[in-house]
């Protein structure tokens, strides 16, 4: 049975609308149904609607005779060090302030797989014997930055950083973080209100903080999204660091032996690790299948070019907190924008095309992908596929130049179109 409600990363939507308090509390008992009604550990992110769906996620946990520990207002990446039977996260990470979602991870601090989530949504009708409790901690977030900054810490005095926190989890955390550990920080994105989270900040918008580190003439600047699982940058110039770029960086800094990338990765990526001797597995876009493929493949480096960065060595899924720790150890004196011109980048073209309803695109356009990209031959290529967080479906063309990457999209944009009516 296909998911319903699920997606690539949990379940999201527009409060009110697709996400609504009813099904957030028929998912926190389903959940609790799920992991034989045991403890399950909740936070949040800094949404207005957050506390609303936290207390009716807590509501269905409890109906079902589990129980609750709700840690408020806290990373994704510490929801998954700290789980219990579960982990789950009331967020919508990168998305605006309307939106909002669930997370689940497993005791491991793993996202769920396909037919778990399906297991779940089978039990979002299923019994509500009662008798569970709801508890509150209120130091989890202590815990989970002791472990970051023993684990993953260095000295960075000197370092003159700008930290946005995209006005979400992060906030007062992270910029608590680079200070203890000796850098100089500028902070932005670290006035939330409920209302403003991802809003012309973080990790979505880059503008800012690249006004920022000019302004400042500062070394570089790292921002976050909302919930804390994704890591971009700007060098010292303004200039933005994507995720491939920072994945190329770490791959070599920590000498590993292979690393898994997304289907959006950067050719350029592809031809570093390449040369040097570097193996890369490939998977469908999500960190949770980049996850997969790590434990798969026993490697420990992988990552998104939207900032997903996992460092498995210490830690159980992608944090952006440790992604930012360890670009900055990775400088080793020299600047952002020297080290990151290790990785040759093709001009990428993205357009993402509005669609009704979901599931699968039609053959006809995959067939359309497919001959195009044999024509390129390597030279370049073109992706089609439907966002799983948001209702359209994205184009993406690279190539070795703007101009021909330019028509590339328009080229598959104007079929997707037609196809998508």
């Amino acid at each position: 049975m296909a998911r319903q409600y699920f997606g690539t990363d949990g379940v999201r939507g527009v409060v009110g609308e697709r996400l609504t308090g009813d099904l957030v509390e028929r998912l926190g008992k389903a959940a609790a149904l799920w992991c034989g009604r045991g403890r399950i550990f909740v936070g949040r992110d800094t949404r207005t609607s957050g506390l609303e769906l936290e207390d009716a996620f807590a509501r269905g946990i409890a109906s079902a005779g589990g129980s609750a520990v709700l840690a408020g207002v806290l990373p994704t990446p510490a929801v998954a060090l700290l789980a219990l039977d579960l982990g789950a996260v009331i967020s919508a990470s990168h998305n605006p302030p309307e939106y909002n979602g669930v997370k689940l991870f497993d005791r491991d601090g793993r996202k769920l797989t396909d037919d778990a989530e399906e297991e779940i949504e089978a039990l979002l009708d299923g019994p509500a014997p009662g008798g569970g409790e709801i508890d509150h901690v209120e130091v989890a977030s202590d815990s989970y930055l002791e472990h970051v900054l023993d684990r993953f810490g260095t000295d960075l005095t000197g370092l003159r950083i700008a930290v946005d926190c995209a006005n979400g989890s992060y906030a007062g955390l992270a910029p608590q973080a680079f200070e203890q550990l000796g850098a100089e920080v500028t902070e932005i994105g670290n006035d939330q209100d409920g209302t403003n989270i991802n809003v012309g900040c973080g990790a979505t918008d880059l503008g800012l903080l690249a006004e920022t580190v000019r302004g400042g003439g500062l070394d570089l600047g790292i921002a976050f999204d909302g919930d804390g699982d994704r890591m971009l940058a700007v060098d010292e110039r303004g200039e933005p660091v994507d995720g491939d770029q920072i994945l190329a960086v770490l791959a070599l800094d920590l000498e590993v032996q292979g690393v898994a990338v997304t289907t959006m990765t950067n050719l350029g990526f592809h031809r570093l690790m390449e040369e040097r001797g570097i193996r890369v597995v490939v998977t469908d876009v999500g960190d949770r299948y980049v996850l997969e493929a790590l434990r798969g493949e026993g490697l420990l480096l992988g990552g998104e070019q939207s900032g997903h960065l996992i460092w498995l060595d210490g830690h159980v899924t992608g944090d952006g907190l440790v992604a930012g720790l360890l670009i900055c150890r990775a400088l080793h004196g020299h600047a952002l924008s020297d080290v990151v011109a290790v990785m040759p980048r093709f001009p990428q073209v993205v357009r993402n095309l509005p669609r009704p309803g979901r599931g699968p695109l039609s053959g006809e356009l995959l067939a359309a992908v497919e001959d195009v990209n044999a024509e390129l031959d390597g030279t370049g290529r073109v992706l089609v596929r439907p966002s799983g967080t948001e209702p359209v479906v994205r184009v993406l063309a690279e190539a070795e130049t703007p101009e021909i990457a330019e028509r590339l999209c328009a080229r598959i944009a104007a079929l997707a179109t037609r196809e998508l009516g």
